[in-house]
């Protein structure tokens, strides 16, 4: 039996303490198994106004610090579980309950179905899949596929994109859970089905058409998308007209998968039209003279005549010249849609400096600006 000093000291440390406990826990769901009946309750021995401190009730609604049960006695000594400061009893001889850490990175375990839909979708090489693709793969209802999709993430085995998006966590990344995928096949997957393919400075990235890395994600789509942000990536996406989803190229991310992607000169294209989405019209004059030996400037041309944008006629018509890429005769096609109208050569800088008639052009970037960025 405890010592009557023992019970006392514990009275006024022990369940004092335990009692906030319970009342700091109440709030949180409940995780912690009670102790079996057939164990001694705490509250044996103890004074009856103090035994509600040791209910088991009050015990299995902790959640965020441990719970620990005797099966013989307490001891009397207090255990510092630096769980929002709280304390419990410790115990002589051992425990019959386990140390509960909720903050425990979930292990990565899989069952039957999950490891049959894993192998399905690596034999594919499709790291990014839908719903519907694991609805087809394990035969099962879409809310029995759904709900084993959200046990896979919270055990770390697939990362969720959006509403019934998934990518695969590489198993090389260990315990980590955080993982969004090759961003090219992500912006496709949050695309949708709607007409797409990866534009303006990300297009200019896969082109080699910047020397600097890129961090955004541009998509052009005929469909409204909102942005968004994932482990740190953003995914930004420009609104097209559906006539205006053409000049695009295939672009193989891995061996099985590939998303479209702007061709050399509708890069160039879109570059001129927003080249907020680029750097700024200097960037495009240098991308432009960066793959000058590969850009083809009738189809230059006959892209920006097809997109019908008289600042993109003129822009291009002004660094074409400047350049000396193209002919005459592909600068007089430019030159014959032009308007008496003058827009700025980069919309995003000041409405300042001199104009050229000949391409209704302010030009808010001196031509030494643009013939310097050649050399850097």
């Amino acid at each position: 039996m405890v010592s009557r000093q023992t019970l006392e000291g514990l009275t006024k440390l022990g369940l004092r303490t335990l009692s906030s406990v319970g009342r700091l826990c109440a709030r949180d769901r409940p995780e912690v198994t009670c102790p079996p009946k057939s164990v001694p309750s705490l509250a044996a021995g103890f004074p009856r106004a103090d035994r509600r401190a040791y209910s088991p009730k009050r015990q299995s609604r902790t959640s965020r610090c441990y719970c620990l049960c005797a099966i013989i006695r307490p001891a009397g000594k207090l255990l510092d579980t630096k769980q929002e400061q709280s304390y419990a009893l410790c115990l002589e001889d051992r425990l019959s309950g386990n140390l509960l850490n909720t903050k425990e990175k979930p292990r990565k375990t899989v069952g039957n179905q999950m490891a049959s839909l894993l192998s399905a979708l690596y034999d594919r090489a499709q790291t990014t899949f839908t719903l519907a693709d694991a609805v087809e793969i394990t035969r099962l209802r879409p809310a029995l596929a759904s709900s084993l999709l959200h046990k896979a993430a919270q055990r770390g085995l697939v990362s969720h994109l959006k509403r019934g998006v998934f990518v695969l966590v590489p198993p090389e990344l260990g315990s980590a859970t955080d993982y969004s995928g090759n961003p090219y096949l992500v912006a496709r997957r949050l695309a949708g089905d709607a007409p797409n393919f990866i534009s303006h400075a990300s297009a200019m990235e896969i082109h080699r058409m910047v020397t600097q890395p890129q961090f955004v994600i541009f998509t052009s789509s005929t469909k409204r998308i909102p942005n968004r942000t994932l482990e740190g990536t953003e995914f930004r996406f420009v609104l097209i007209k559906p006539n205006h989803s053409f000049g695009t190229t295939k672009h193989w991310v891995t061996k099985q998968e590939s998303v479209e992607i702007s061709d050399l000169e509708r890069t160039v294209i879109d570059g001129l039209r927003q080249p907020e989405y680029c750097g700024g019209v200097t960037e495009v004059a240098k991308a432009l003279w960066m793959r000058r030996q590969d850009m083809q400037p009738s189809k230059l041309v006959d892209y920006a005549l097809r997109l019908g944008v008289g600042a993109v006629a003129r822009r291009l018509g002004y660094l074409l010249e400047l350049s000396g890429i193209a002919p005459e005769v592909e600068l007089a096609r430019l030159r014959r849609v032009l308007t008496l109208t003058y827009l700025p050569l980069d919309p995003v800088l000041p409405r300042e400096g001199p104009h050229v008639a000949r391409w209704r052009l302010q030009l808010n970037i001196s031509p030494e600006e643009l013939e310097g960025v050649r050399t850097t």
